[in-house]
Protein backbone atom coordinates (compact mmCIF):
# COMPACT_ATOMS: atom_id res chain seq x y z
CA UNK A 1 0.00 0.00 0.00
CA UNK A 2 2.73 2.41 1.25
CA UNK A 3 4.79 1.90 -2.01
CA UNK A 4 1.78 2.21 -4.29
CA UNK A 5 0.95 5.86 -2.19
CA UNK A 6 5.00 6.83 -2.85
CA UNK A 7 4.41 6.06 -6.51
CA UNK A 8 1.30 8.10 -7.49
CA UNK A 9 2.51 11.15 -4.85
CA UNK A 10 6.00 10.95 -7.11
CA UNK A 11 8.34 10.85 -4.04
CA UNK A 12 12.13 10.32 -3.90
CA UNK A 13 12.70 7.15 -1.44
CA UNK A 14 14.88 4.60 -0.59
CA UNK A 15 13.50 1.01 0.45
CA UNK A 16 14.87 -0.78 3.81
CA UNK A 17 14.43 -4.44 3.78
CA UNK A 18 14.31 -6.44 7.21
CA UNK A 19 14.47 -10.16 7.39
CA UNK A 20 10.98 -11.45 7.92
CA UNK A 21 12.17 -14.06 9.29
CA UNK A 22 14.50 -12.79 12.32
CA UNK A 23 13.32 -13.34 15.81
CA UNK A 24 14.14 -11.72 19.14
CA UNK A 25 12.93 -13.68 22.15
CA UNK A 26 11.10 -15.94 19.97
CA UNK A 27 8.49 -13.27 18.32
CA UNK A 28 8.36 -13.38 14.65
CA UNK A 29 9.60 -10.02 13.54
CA UNK A 30 7.90 -8.33 10.43
CA UNK A 31 10.99 -6.99 7.65
CA UNK A 32 9.99 -2.88 6.07
CA UNK A 33 11.39 -0.85 4.12
CA UNK A 34 17.24 1.10 2.03
CA UNK A 35 17.46 -1.52 -0.65
CA UNK A 36 20.54 -3.85 0.75
CA UNK A 37 19.96 -7.11 1.00
CA UNK A 38 21.38 -8.07 3.82
CA UNK A 39 21.05 -5.18 6.07
CA UNK A 40 22.56 -5.06 9.17
CA UNK A 41 22.31 -5.64 12.77
CA UNK A 42 22.39 -1.86 13.34
CA UNK A 43 19.83 -1.27 10.68
CA UNK A 44 16.99 -3.98 12.71
CA UNK A 45 17.90 -2.41 15.74
CA UNK A 46 17.41 0.90 14.76
CA UNK A 47 13.88 -0.30 12.99
CA UNK A 48 12.82 -2.35 15.81
CA UNK A 49 13.24 0.53 18.51
CA UNK A 50 13.29 3.90 17.10
CA UNK A 51 11.00 3.40 14.51
CA UNK A 52 8.12 1.23 15.52
CA UNK A 53 9.29 -0.71 18.63
CA UNK A 54 5.95 -2.88 18.24
CA UNK A 55 7.92 -4.54 15.22
CA UNK A 56 5.15 -4.10 12.34
CA UNK A 57 5.56 -2.96 8.86
CA UNK A 58 5.66 -0.45 6.92
CA UNK A 59 6.83 2.61 8.85
CA UNK A 60 8.19 5.72 6.96
CA UNK A 61 10.48 8.20 7.70
CA UNK A 62 10.00 11.93 6.71
CA UNK A 63 11.48 15.07 7.08
CA UNK A 64 13.17 13.45 10.75
CA UNK A 65 9.40 12.56 11.31
CA UNK A 66 8.41 8.81 11.92
CA UNK A 67 4.52 7.86 10.47
CA UNK A 68 3.54 4.34 11.08
CA UNK A 69 0.31 2.93 10.38
CA UNK A 70 -0.31 2.70 6.64
CA UNK A 71 -4.04 4.74 6.54
CA UNK A 72 -2.19 7.27 8.50
CA UNK A 73 1.11 7.27 6.24
CA UNK A 74 -1.12 7.15 3.00
CA UNK A 75 -3.22 10.29 4.49
CA UNK A 76 0.21 11.91 5.86
CA UNK A 77 1.67 11.70 2.16
CA UNK A 78 -1.27 13.20 0.50
CA UNK A 79 -0.63 16.20 2.19
CA UNK A 80 2.83 16.33 2.54
CA UNK A 81 2.55 16.10 -1.37
CA UNK A 82 -0.24 18.37 -2.32
CA UNK A 83 0.47 18.73 -5.94
CA UNK A 84 -0.16 14.76 -6.28
CA UNK A 85 -3.62 15.65 -5.72
CA UNK A 86 -4.73 12.73 -3.94
CA UNK A 87 -5.94 15.07 -0.69
CA UNK A 88 -9.63 15.48 -0.66
CA UNK A 89 -11.71 18.27 -1.28
CA UNK A 90 -13.69 20.35 0.88
CA UNK A 91 -16.42 18.14 -0.96
CA UNK A 92 -15.12 15.31 -0.20
CA UNK A 93 -13.56 15.48 3.20
CA UNK A 94 -16.53 13.85 5.27
CA UNK A 95 -16.34 10.29 2.79
CA UNK A 96 -12.81 10.55 2.51
CA UNK A 97 -12.08 10.46 6.47
CA UNK A 98 -15.81 8.51 7.10
CA UNK A 99 -13.65 5.34 5.08
CA UNK A 100 -10.21 5.15 5.78
CA UNK A 101 -11.17 5.14 9.47
CA UNK A 102 -13.92 2.39 8.57
CA UNK A 103 -11.28 0.27 6.55
CA UNK A 104 -8.65 0.94 9.14
CA UNK A 105 -11.36 -0.33 12.32
CA UNK A 106 -14.63 -2.40 11.43
CA UNK A 107 -13.57 -4.03 8.28
CA UNK A 108 -10.14 -4.63 9.08
CA UNK A 109 -10.83 -6.03 12.92
CA UNK A 110 -14.14 -7.95 10.83
CA UNK A 111 -11.70 -9.50 8.41
CA UNK A 112 -8.95 -10.54 10.91
CA UNK A 113 -11.49 -12.15 13.03
CA UNK A 114 -12.87 -14.02 10.10
CA UNK A 115 -9.74 -15.54 9.52
CA UNK A 116 -8.62 -16.13 12.75
CA UNK A 117 -11.68 -17.98 12.83
CA UNK A 118 -14.05 -16.18 15.64
CA UNK A 119 -17.25 -15.50 15.09
CA UNK A 120 -18.82 -13.14 17.55
CA UNK A 121 -22.16 -14.93 19.20
CA UNK A 122 -24.91 -11.82 19.14
CA UNK A 123 -25.03 -10.93 22.40
CA UNK A 124 -21.01 -9.93 22.03
CA UNK A 125 -21.73 -7.68 18.77
CA UNK A 126 -22.85 -4.74 21.15
CA UNK A 127 -18.59 -4.69 22.52
CA UNK A 128 -16.92 -5.31 18.46
CA UNK A 129 -15.72 -2.14 16.47
CA UNK A 130 -17.74 -3.88 13.87
CA UNK A 131 -20.66 -5.76 14.96
CA UNK A 132 -20.72 -8.55 12.38
CA UNK A 133 -19.31 -9.63 9.18
CA UNK A 134 -21.73 -9.77 6.98
CA UNK A 135 -23.03 -6.05 8.27
CA UNK A 136 -19.22 -4.50 7.93
CA UNK A 137 -18.86 -6.21 4.31
CA UNK A 138 -22.62 -5.16 3.30
CA UNK A 139 -21.13 -1.26 4.37
CA UNK A 140 -18.20 -1.34 2.16
CA UNK A 141 -20.17 -2.56 -0.90
CA UNK A 142 -22.52 -0.18 -0.55
CA UNK A 143 -19.58 2.83 -0.19
CA UNK A 144 -17.50 1.50 -3.29
CA UNK A 145 -20.76 1.46 -4.84
CA UNK A 146 -22.19 4.60 -4.95
CA UNK A 147 -19.32 6.40 -6.70
CA UNK A 148 -16.01 5.87 -9.47
CA UNK A 149 -14.03 6.51 -6.05
CA UNK A 150 -14.49 6.30 -2.18
CA UNK A 151 -15.24 10.02 -1.70
CA UNK A 152 -16.44 10.83 -4.87
CA UNK A 153 -15.24 11.00 -8.79
CA UNK A 154 -12.00 12.05 -7.72
CA UNK A 155 -9.10 9.34 -7.11
CA UNK A 156 -7.71 10.25 -3.50
CA UNK A 157 -5.18 8.53 -1.04
CA UNK A 158 -8.41 6.62 0.58
CA UNK A 159 -8.81 5.27 -2.52
CA UNK A 160 -5.09 3.57 -2.18
CA UNK A 161 -6.37 2.44 1.25
CA UNK A 162 -9.49 1.33 0.91
CA UNK A 163 -8.66 -0.74 -2.49
CA UNK A 164 -5.31 -2.34 -1.06
CA UNK A 165 -7.94 -3.63 1.39
CA UNK A 166 -10.35 -4.71 -0.82
CA UNK A 167 -7.42 -6.27 -3.75
CA UNK A 168 -6.10 -8.39 -0.51
CA UNK A 169 -9.49 -9.34 0.34
CA UNK A 170 -10.60 -10.24 -2.73
CA UNK A 171 -6.84 -12.17 -3.32
CA UNK A 172 -6.86 -14.19 0.05
CA UNK A 173 -10.50 -14.97 -0.47
CA UNK A 174 -11.69 -12.99 3.24
CA UNK A 175 -14.31 -11.07 1.09
CA UNK A 176 -16.56 -12.11 -0.88
CA UNK A 177 -15.97 -11.40 -4.95
CA UNK A 178 -19.19 -8.82 -5.38
CA UNK A 179 -19.37 -7.36 -8.31
CA UNK A 180 -18.65 -4.11 -6.76
CA UNK A 181 -15.78 -4.91 -5.27
CA UNK A 182 -14.16 -6.44 -8.00
CA UNK A 183 -15.49 -3.66 -10.84
CA UNK A 184 -13.87 -0.59 -8.12
CA UNK A 185 -10.37 -2.82 -7.70
CA UNK A 186 -10.14 -3.72 -11.11
CA UNK A 187 -10.14 0.40 -11.76
CA UNK A 188 -7.25 0.76 -9.38
CA UNK A 189 -5.18 -1.36 -10.33
CA UNK A 190 -5.34 -0.04 -14.01
CA UNK A 191 -3.22 3.16 -12.49
CA UNK A 192 0.58 3.57 -13.59
CA UNK A 193 1.21 4.42 -9.72
CA UNK A 194 -0.02 0.99 -9.13
CA UNK A 195 1.65 -1.02 -11.94
CA UNK A 196 4.94 0.78 -10.76
CA UNK A 197 4.46 -0.28 -7.54
CA UNK A 198 3.98 -4.29 -8.04
CA UNK A 199 6.85 -3.78 -10.22
CA UNK A 200 8.80 -2.87 -7.76
CA UNK A 201 7.81 -5.12 -5.34
CA UNK A 202 8.77 -7.85 -7.48
CA UNK A 203 11.63 -7.07 -8.11
CA UNK A 204 12.94 -6.57 -4.36
CA UNK A 205 11.20 -10.34 -3.89
CA UNK A 206 14.53 -12.31 -5.04
CA UNK A 207 16.94 -10.53 -2.36
CA UNK A 208 14.24 -10.80 0.58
Amino acid sequence: MVRWMLEEVGAEYDTVILDYQRTSEGDQWGGAALERPEPDDAERTRFFTEINPIGKIPAIVHDGRVVTETGAICAYLAEAFPEAGLAPTEQERADYYRWMFFSAGPLEQAVTNRRAGFTPLPEQEFFLGYGSYERTVDQLERAVAAHPYIAGEHFTAADVYIGSHIGWGLGLQTLPPREAFLAYAGRLTQRDAFKRAVALDQALLPSA
